[in-house]
């Protein structure tokens, strides 16, 4: 029996829950790791053992039934199942700490609130890095994108891609989307010079981030986008539009002439380009 932590996915039954649950599969026989599917039972509303809550957990258990018979046929993988009862965010988000994976579908009343919302709340809540697959075709798609900013969190993101790209044979595609501020302060610089500067200098923030690459993974080929007329989450969609992979951090580094990668996580997640995955720091789940 492998010790190894299995990825674990979520699901109602709804499309998007179930091409989450494909997604999963896929990655977990070709990972070698176990699969666990969830369906989580909301009881936050129930004050008294409802004798009919009984029948809740039945539709549960059968929907989990239901989910890994599909994968009959479809997938090398025998999954496990598991019914949680709690809120589903809270409910996901602890589950996590077992997994070296969690995945979630979009669009999907399950996960209640907006997607962004809820997506992001497990993100930000749980132990390790969280996939949020959509129903796009994924037929034909290359390519891993990562979205930074210079921020830890971004490192740690550009680590998770490049490990992925290079495992997949996939080439790496970092973004940097810079806002350059209207000059607040005279310098001794033009306002044209000024915005150079600032281009620059975060040129060089997008060299440091990649930096170390090479070494790591020598057959990798790495490309370098510094955005600079699209904002952050423009920029990652568009850039992401035909990839296999789309990796965020969970937040950013928050200085004014850097997007907040939080910010930029929860828009991505509204418009949902492709399985995109958003990462954590070891200092940020110290924080939880």
């Amino acid at each position: 029996m492998t010790s190894r932590k299995p990825i674990a996915v979520g699901t109602d039954d709804s499309a998007p829950s179930q091409a989450a649950v494909l997604w999963a599969a896929r990655r977990a026989h070709r990972a070698g790791l176990p699969l666990v599917i969830l369906h989580v039972v909301d009881n936050r509303w129930v004050s008294e053992p409802y004798p009919w809550f009984g029948t809740l957990q039945q539709a549960g258990e059968e929907l989990l039934k239901t989910a890994a018979g599909r994968l009959e046929g479809t997938v090398p993988i025998t999954p496990d199942t598991e019914l949680l009862t709690g809120s589903v965010g809270g409910s996901l988000a602890k589950y996590s700490k077992k997994t070296s994976m969690m995945v979630i579908g979009s669009g999907s009343g399950h996960f209640g609130g907006t997607l962004a919302d809820r997506a992001l709340q497990v993100a930000t809540a749980a132990k390790v890095p969280v996939a949020v697959v959509g129903t796009q075709d994924l037929e034909g798609r290359t390519g891993v994108v990562v979205g930074v900013d210079g921020s830890a969190e971004a490192t740690q993101a550009v680590a998770f891609a490049a490990a992925e790209a290079d495992r997949e044979g996939d080439e790496l595609t970092v973004v940097y989307a810079v806002n350059a501020p209207n000059p607040i302060v005279d310098a001794g610089l033009t306002p044209g010079a000024l915005a150079e500067a600032i281009v620059d200098e975060e040129r060089v923030v997008l060299s440091e981030t990649v930096a170390g690459l090479k070494e790591d993974y020598p057959d990798l080929t790495v490309h370098q986008r510094l955005e600079t007329e699209r904002g952050a989450v423009d920029a990652l969609v568009q850039a992401a539009a035909g990839a296999r992979l789309l990796v965020v951090g969970s937040r950013g580094r928050g200085a004014f002439k850097r997007l907040l990668l939080g910010s930029t996580a929860h828009g991505v997640l509204r418009h949902l380009p492709c399985p995109t995955v958003i990462t954590r720091t070891d200092e940020a789940l110290n924080t939880i």
